[in-house]
């Protein structure tokens, strides 16, 4: 992973380590990300579509537990691996789960800490976007490889347009959206900043390359909410 993206990953690590900042984090996706909960709900639908009834999910990015709920909510024979590299958010994954952690294995790391599975399906929601392209594309391969063929992966994250002028005008957007809901102006342009200066996005565009790249060749837009895309392909 080139410098700057690293620092930028470790920038966003280093704050959700941080137990002040991790407990406010149920607060922040659902200012920042529009339709948050119907996104979960559409993952849980676009994964039943393939998955068994009894199925075993690998969920990347599962920190906070927000969407590893959502999924047992409404998917009582589910099983799940939730993988993230903030202990302290994978602490919060546990108090947000309660009752629904006897079907969920946590586990601290990145994709290669995760088991070799096979998995019925996986997820990778709001968390690509921290990492660079190259890394980006490598991730996606492990997914794929722990994927029963045919499985279904949804991955949702930050992609918009990344040319000036648009690039600017999409990050003010989603300062501007995080206001809407509710969010401190102060926080929300401090949080437009750290987007600017530490994470490497990419155009939906090269988005979409980079899941083929990873060895999924079907993937279908069926999300799109100012600077959020999320898709849906198959092992």
């Amino acid at each position: 992973m080139p410098d700057d993206s690293a620092n930028g990953a470790n920038h966003f690590l280093k704050t959700f380590s941080d137990p002040d900042a991790v407990a406010r984090y149920a607060e922040g996706p659902k200012r920042f990300v529009p339709g948050l909960d119907g996104l979960h709900r559409m993952t849980g639908v676009l994964l039943a579509e393939k998955a068994p009834r009894i199925a075993r999910v690998l969920v990347l990015g599962a920190g906070g537990g927000l969407e590893l709920k959502a999924l047992a909510d409404a998917h009582p024979h589910w099983r799940f691996v939730g993988v993230d590299p903030a202990a302290e958010m994978l602490r919060l994954a546990e108090r947000t789960l309660g009752p629904h952690m006897d079907r969920v294995e946590l586990v601290e790391g990145y994709i290669d800490d995760a088991p070799e599975g096979p998995f019925d399906a996986a997820t990778c929601l709001l968390t690509l976007h921290f990492l660079a392209p190259p890394e980006r594309e490598r991730t996606v391969r492990q997914i794929h490889r722990r994927l029963v063929p045919g499985a279904p992966f949804v991955a949702a994250h930050g992609s918009f347009p990344q040319r000036p002028p648009e690039r600017g005008l999409w990050l003010d957007r989603y300062a501007a959206y995080a206001v809407a809901s509710g969010a401190d102006p102060e926080q929300a342009n401090a949080a437009r900043s750290a987007v600017e200066a530490s994470v490497q996005m990419l155009s939906p565009e090269e988005d979409e390359a980079v899941l083929q790249k990873g060895g999924f060749t079907d993937a279908q837009l069926f999300y799109s909410a100012f600077t959020w895309r999320g898709w849906v392909a198959h092992a």
